[in-house]
């Protein structure tokens, strides 16, 4: 076999990072990582799809550049001067469908795998749009994705599944500014402290904990300038616990983690940039509790038809023992001190064979879904004769 017809036997990934949420740094350093890890190994072409700060769509050379200009890891940091090098040739092109399918260029990529974090990459936009392409995907479908990126909304469903969750209170933004003292009555009956949430974003961005009432206005302000839905939720002294999930329709756990935070809860910053939070991996439990956290995770992900991979959390109570699932991530980091990567390498499964088992997932289902009829035939048309 020649070298040429080798290379053709490949399976083409496209890897798609950036995005406009406020995880934009986040996905970049997740995409190296993955991008690094599927070269290495020899049996992929990866193809770096990003998207800028503004929306563009970029291919080589500029998605390298995009990484390689990565801002330093923080709200507060510069803007990459890469959105000046767009331009309107390149938005001429059109998005990811004339990136990836264009057949008169190059041969098109055989699955995307989006490294992509928060809103308009994690909560179903993008999802819709492959769907749409026909291309299979890494991870969870629209319905899926939306749902447990929406804070609310999951919390609902996990609810209806019989799962604990903690209390908690939803407000439009609008409403807030609208009618402040009707949201601050409507908290009365949640115990300080409480934790005050953009209800669709990740990575701890926009996020508060109060122990006093008196800044909970300025907890909600900041929670408004990312989301038009804030989520405020009942603090409960527990254990922050992990699970990672792995698979489609029979979905299986790894072993929990703990989060021991450095500061009053993980936050940003000892996600991303210092190293100061503790990691225990597996966590410190009983047989029993810890088979409880991945009968839940696996209910949970279930529940909310997520598909290939997850990474659900959990509150474990100090005082009772109680099992809070907190939230699900759809696209867990992929950071090299990501949880789920650590998590699934301490359960057996190291972080290529991850991957590779990720893609084979997302193939998988695209199969499964290419087998649904989406021709409905009158009696006595041809076709159902």
């Amino acid at each position: 076999m020649n070298v040429s017809s080798e290379k053709q036997k490949k399976l083409r990934i496209g890897v798609l990072f950036g995005g406009r949420s406020g995880e934009h740094d986040v996905s970049l350093v997740s995409a190296k990582a993955v991008m690094k890890t599927l070269r290495a190994s020899g049996r992929y072409e990866v193809v770096p799809i990003g998207i800028t700060r503004e929306g563009d769509w970029i291919v080589h050379p500029k998605a390298h550049a995009l990484l390689a200009q990565q801002s330093q890891l923080g709200l507060g940091g510069p803007k990459p001067a890469y959105h000046d090098e767009i331009t309107e040739e390149d938005r001429a092109r059109g998005g990811l469908g004339s990136l990836v399918a264009n057949q008169s260029a190059r041969r098109p990529v055989d699955v995307i795998f989006p490294v992509l974090h928060g809103p308009m990459g994690e909560d179903g936009t993008v999802q819709g749009f492959l769907e749409l392409t026909g291309i299979p995907y890494v991870g969870s479908g629209v319905a899926g994705s939306a749902l447990c990126m929406d804070k609310d909304l999951f919390k609902r469903i996990a609810r209806d599944a019989g799962l604990d969750v903690a209390p908690w209170v939803a407000v439009s933004r609008a409403s807030w500014r609208r009618d402040p003292d009707s949201v601050r009555a409507r908290v009365e009956s949640l115990r300080l402290p409480l934790f005050v949430k953009p209800a669709n974003m990740g990575s701890s961005v926009g996020i508060s904990k109060i122990s006093d009432i008196a800044f909970f206005d300025d907890a909600m302000n900041e929670a408004a300038k990312y989301d038009t839905k804030i989520v405020i939720e009942e603090g409960i002294d527990a254990r922050e616990i992990e699970c990672g999930v792995l698979g489609n329709d029979e979905p299986m756990a790894s072993l929990p983690g703990e989060i021991v935070p450095a500061g009053e809860f993980y936050d940003y910053a000892a996600k991303y940039v210092d190293d100061t939070s503790a990691l225990y991996i597996p966590a410190d439990l009983p047989k029993k509790t810890m088979r409880a956290v991945q009968k839940a995770a696996c209910r949970a992900f279930v529940a909310a038809e997520c598909a290939g991979m997850a990474r659900v959390d959990f509150l474990l109570d100090r005082n009772d023992g109680t099992i809070y699932l907190n939230e699900i991530n759809t696209i867990p980091g992929f950071t090299p001190i990501s949880m789920y990567s650590k998590m699934w390498d301490a359960s057996g499964i190291p972080y290529d064979e991850l991957l590779d088992r990720l893609i084979a997932l997302a193939i998988e289902r695209h199969d499964d879904r290419a087998d649904v009829t989406t021709h409905f035939a009158l009696p006595g048309d041809a076709e159902t004769e």
